[in-house]
């Protein structure tokens, strides 16, 4: 489930320029990178913003970008560091407070009551980890990155992505505890719908 890497003819087009080249590659990585911002910052319209804002450095970089190194594990480099700018940036600023009551619910066509609660508990428990294992945890589970190119797109060592990654299923096990809802029972139930 690893995210394949650019066609490195189509690659070499977009660090010279070609919009068109660019805009295959923005295409084939948006979503990718505007699921991983949205888990981390939970907010539609930001996670938008961040998106176009990360593909606009990966644009102006692009150019110095060496291809010795794989573009995904840059790409979510980038994604890191626009991330932890904004997360920075909106602890100093006053928050407006809405009533979960408020807050608009997803919603998911066809699906069982249980299985929507157990992934809301999931999304809930992922939420209230610190970034640092939420990053880890997502290019692991959302985006199929391996292990490696954690390392190298989080910038710290391979010891450390496992470690991160660990601790933050341990953490989401813990929350779904809380729950109620434990990873044997989620399993049973998907065995008896089998």
């Amino acid at each position: 489930m690893s995210l394949a890497q650019p066609d490195l003819a189509v690659l070499r087009k977009a660090q010279r320029g070609d919009e068109r080249a660019f805009s295959i590659i923005v295409r084939s990585y948006e979503t990718p990178v505007f699921n991983y911002v949205l888990r981390l910052v939970s907010d539609r319209a930001l996670a938008e913003d961040l998106t176009q804002e990360v593909f606009l450095r990966v644009y102006q970089g692009l150019p110095n970008f060496s291809l010795r190194s794989r573009f995904t594990t840059w790409m979510f480099q980038v994604t890191k560091n626009r991330v932890l700018d904004e997360l920075r940036a909106s602890e100093r600023r006053p928050r407006a407070v809405v009533a979960i009551e408020d807050a608009p619910s997803l919603e998911v066509l066809d699906t069982p009551l249980e299985s929507m609660e157990e992934m809301d508990a999931v999304w809930c428990a992922i939420t209230d980890m610190p970034v640092e294992l939420r990053m880890a945890l997502l290019l692991r589970d959302v985006v199929g990155l391996s292990y490696t190119e954690i390392a190298d797109a989080l910038e710290i060592t391979l010891a450390t992505v496992k470690w991160r990654i660990y601790k933050a299923r341990e953490e989401v096990q813990a929350g779904l505890a809380r729950e109620g809802i434990t990873i044997d029972s989620v399993r049973q139930t998907r065995v008896e719908r089998s």
